[in-house]
């Protein structure tokens, strides 16, 4: 959540004009508390959707709402979120959101994190604004996994440089380019478990592929290893069963989207 920093200062003969240029950074740092755009339309496509970081804000296609929900609100596993209508399971949509050109220019000097603490409550905020949405948190005990490296050892690798971030997901693949490890853990099924990051991977930008068998699978190309052997052969990862405090997601009201 993007939070503005409170500061008592004792302004001095001196010292005024520096103050004044440091109210004003922090005032422009702060200035976007929604897209300048935004975009919700119900998908045309039936292909697997996808997510698209982009630098002037993001692209969801094909995407169900309830996926954007947990994505804007910090939740990696669906199953901790209570009380989300059918509808927002199985509708699919295309969510597009863009800033202003200063703001974009803004956030190139930005870290992921950085970025992300910004854009969180923008995208929180389009969700009140068009769906009406309205949830609150709760904290209880629940069934967990513990994401480590393997005793082969870690096979993703880290991302170019310069590479911008993107990815796809579907049931049983996940593709990603200059993504952080919580983006792969935010799209893996858990059977209602929480998955804490125990990697220490941390910040680093990273490039994988991982394909398993889902739960329901469409044809003899869906089929290959389990999730648990696909993570640990193609990723060098493995997930170990234990126990964690973790929240919950209460959703209070929400609605369809309102159209454009």
């Amino acid at each position: 959540m993007n939070y503005l920093l409170l500061l008592t200062v004792l302004f001095a003969q001196l010292g005024i004009h520096a103050t004044m240029l440091r109210t004003q950074d922090s005032a422009s740092d702060n200035r976007a508390k929604t897209y300048d755009v935004v975009s919700i339309k119900p998908s045309k496509f039936s292909v697997s959707g996808g997510t698209q970081e982009l630098p002037d804000g993001f692209r969801y296609s094909n995407m169900a709402l309830d996926t954007f929900v947990d994505g804007a609100y910090g939740m990696e596993n669906g199953d901790h979120v209570i009380g989300m209508p059918l509808w927002a399971k199985s509708d699919h949509y295309d969510i597009d959101g863009k800033v202003d050109s200063d703001t974009a220019e803004r956030w190139k000097k930005l870290s992921y994190k950085e970025r992300w603490k910004q854009e969180q409550p923008m995208q929180q905020a389009m969700l009140a604004d068009r769906c009406k949405l309205k949830a609150h948190f709760e904290t209880r005990e629940m069934q967990a996994y513990d994401l480590v490296i393997a005793k082969g050892g870690l096979k993703i690798k880290d991302a170019p440089p310069d590479e911008m971030p993107t990815g796809r997901m579907s049931d049983g693949q996940v593709t990603a380019r200059a993504m952080q490890i919580e983006t792969l853990i935010a799209a893996l099924p858990k059977d209602g478990r929480l998955i804490v990051d125990k990697t220490g991977l941390g910040d680093r930008k990273l490039d994988f592929d991982l394909k398993w068998t889902p739960d329901n699978p469409r044809s003899a190309a869906d089929y290959g290893p389990s999730l648990f052997t696909a993570l640990e052969e193609q990723l060098g990862l493995k997930l170990v069963s234990s126990k964690s405090i973790g929240k919950v997601l209460v959703i209070d009201h929400i609605e369809r989207p309102t159209p454009n």
